[in-house]
Formats: C-alpha cells, structure tokens, sequence
C-alpha cells in the first residue's frame, strides 16, 4: 500500500545516510499460536545489528495490536515497532510506538 511504500523510502534514505544498515520488507513470519501467525511489514537491522521488526499502519485495528503484543513477549530477540505517518498539520514524519518484551 501506499503507506508501506512511502516507509520504504524513508527506510531507504536511512540505509543510505548510515542510520541502519538493512531492511526488507515481510521477509518472515512468525508464528503465535497454532493457528495462528504474524508477518511483520519490515525486518530492520541497526548499524549496531539489533534486529528490529516494523509494523506500518494507517489505523489499527484491534486484532492487529494484539498480534504485535502477543509476537513481542514470544520473540524477545526482536524489537516491535509501530510506524504511523503523521498528519502535516502534525508536523509530518512518522510516529512510533514501541512494544515492550514483558
């Protein structure tokens, strides 16, 4: 969509200023339950080498707040992000909320 689009380029203006090292859009999938499974929008990996896993979204719906809830605490390897745009009378950019390992 075009939102995810939009984050990719701004993921790659990072990668190319030295901010991260890599990316890829859904490049896995993990599973939380049985039947069960959630694929992040981006894996991210820091010039540090910390692995962070972004989730792009115009609004939330419930369903999806939990599965990134849920993927934090089972695969604490990972950092969980949220990524909003921000609207231009906001300032523009993008908003990120973080989703704890506990």
């Amino acid at each position: 969509n075009a939102t995810e689009a939009a984050y990719a380029a701004e993921l790659e203006a990072q990668r190319r200023a030295g901010e991260i090292a890599w990316y890829m859009f859904e490049p896995l999938k993990l599973r939380l339950a049985q039947q069960s499974t959630y694929t992040p929008d981006f894996l991210v990996v820091g010039v540090d080498g910390r692995l962070a896993l972004h989730e792009v979204k115009g609004f939330w719906r419930d369903d999806a707040r939990v599965k990134i809830r849920v993927a934090a605490r089972l695969f604490p390897c990972f950092e969980f992000l949220a990524v909003t745009k921000a609207r231009k009378k906001e300032g523009g950019g993008w908003r990120v909320e973080r989703f704890p390992a506990h």
